[in-house]
């Protein structure tokens, strides 16, 4: 009765399954090791904007990127073009979503600042760092998860749908 509890919950929680997200989790983590075997730097990106944009701004906070910022871009087309190729081998087209595109605009502009104002994402902290035993990766993460989680719920609450 006890072993069939566990994964009577993980069917409800997971109706289609964990093995996609194990696969995945197998392929970001193959990825941040070649970046990191490459270049010694932990991969994240949310540095990606402020790497880009040190190609046309002399600003100081932009300028400490040159040294990093052409592999920062392949990384992140690496990141757009994996995507891509997945969605047209598995899924029907490129575009899967329901939500309007300026719904996405919206929301990926407030995320770039959420990264810069918290300084990273869990794509560096999360990965990156709980995978190097941070400490401050760890409260990151906490914290942008748990904030994260309660704004959803605030704004499920209030009726807010795609």
């Amino acid at each position: 009765m006890t072993v069939t509890l566990p994964v009577a919950m993980l069917a409800e929680l997971f109706p289609n399954g964990i093995s996609h997200y194990a696969i995945g989790g197998l392929f970001v983590g193959l990825g941040v090791a070649v970046i990191y075997l490459g270049t010694g730097i932990a991969a994240g990106a949310s540095t990606f904007l402020e790497s880009t944009l040190s190609y046309g701004s002399s600003l100081s906070r932009f300028q400490r990127y040159r040294p990093s910022r052409d592999w920062r871009v392949v990384f992140t087309l690496g990141i757009v073009a994996g995507a891509a190729v997945y969605a047209l081998a598995f899924q029907d087209g490129l575009w899967t979503t329901d939500v309007q595109w300026w719904r996405l605009l919206l929301g990926g502009v407030l995320i770039g600042i959420g990264t810069r104002v918290g300084k990273g994402c869990t794509s560096g902290h999360g990965v990156c760092g709980v995978g190097s035993v941070s400490s401050a990766s760890f409260v990151g993460v906490m914290t942008f998860l748990l904030i994260a989680i309660g704004t959803a719920q605030l704004v499920q609450a209030a009726g807010v749908s795609p």
